[in-house]
């Protein structure tokens, strides 16, 4: 069932970044995905670490049924890049639903 509802809100997270023009169509670096600051924020914005980072690590735990994380806070990143963003309430609020389910 969690991996259902974790299925459900990655691609709700993925829609909402592509209407919200915040997807890409050109990846990051290759030395740039290798960051190992958290969120990548040393070499890529916060919206790129969940398409091409956050987005792909997720989904390859599903597609093999590995463990999720059982805590998970990726939600107060959104809120601290967005903070004077309004329109990404959305993504934000998805995020919030993202952490709650992977940290009960």
């Amino acid at each position: 069932m969690v991996y259902q509802q974790t299925q459900i809100l990655l691609e709700t997270l993925e829609c909402h970044l592509r209407n919200h023009e915040l997807w890409s169509d050109v990846p990051p670096s290759a030395a740039a995905l290798t960051s190992t600051a958290p969120f990548a924020c040393d070499s890529m914005s916060f919206e790129s670490w969940l398409q091409f980072i956050f987005l792909p690590r997720m989904q390859q735990l599903l597609d093999n049924q590995q463990p999720l994380p059982k805590k998970i806070a990726v939600a107060p990143m959104a809120q601290h890049v967005w903070a004077e963003l309004p329109e990404r309430q959305l993504i934000i609020a998805t995020l919030e639903a993202i952490d709650a389910l992977l940290s009960e």
